[in-house]
């Protein structure tokens, strides 16, 4: 495992290049001494933020601990997972991971969308690490498991329409049958598991 920290550094690089909204699986440390997995999109800035929506896991331990475990997977099995369902674990790195940071977290703006309230958070990379360099490949199935966990999270929601939801899964189903591997099948599978599509 490869240290990013600088001795007595206060603060250490991301181990990945950020672009856009990158989503990755954040681990935070729970009242009950397991670490909660769960999806969290990264925005790019200076500082880079995320929101957490509603009263979760997250929100509630980031608030508690002040800080989490940021992962970049390519597993879509473990995406899902996280982003749709309660994943705890004993440690807080999961095996999964190609790259990690530990991050402080700082609330830094709070309101209410469609009846849900969120709040924003500066994250900056206390320590990170790279545990797997591998060539990156393109698999249209892997992003259409991304949008789905997005559409099955909001199902029920008011502000969104249903019919669109359940349209725009039907479409993201559709691509991961066409263009997806065993792995995106099985993550389309938890999709439909852990939500209600």
């Amino acid at each position: 495992m490869s240290d990013d920290r600088d001795a007595g550094a206060d603060t250490a690089a991301w181990p990945v290049e950020l672009s856009g909204v990158t989503e990755s699986v954040v681990t935070t440390l729970g009242p009950n001494g397991l670490w909660n997995a769960a999806a969290l999109g990264l925005h790019t800035g200076n500082p880079v933020t995320a929101r957490t929506w509603g009263n979760t896991r997250t929100r509630r331990n980031f608030r508690r601990q002040g800080e989490g475990y940021v992962q970049f997977v390519d597993d879509p099995v473990a995406f899902a997972d996280a982003a749709l369902s309660i994943v705890e674990r004993e440690e807080p790195i999961l095996e999964s991971a190609n790259a990690w940071a530990r991050v402080a977290v700082e609330r830094v703006d709070a309101g209410t969308s469609g009846g849900t309230e969120w709040e924003a958070w500066a994250l900056r990379p206390l320590e990170s690490a790279v545990e797997r360099e591998t060539v990156p490949t393109i698999d249209r199935g892997f992003g259409a498991v991304v949008e789905a966990t997005v559409a099955a999270s909001r199902l029920g929601v008011a502000e969104y329409d249903e019919d669109d939801l359940r349209d725009r899964l039907a479409h993201c189903a559709s691509v991961v049958d066409r263009a997806g591997g065993p792995r995106e099948r099985e993550a389309l599978e938890r999709v439909r598991e852990h939500s209600s599509w």
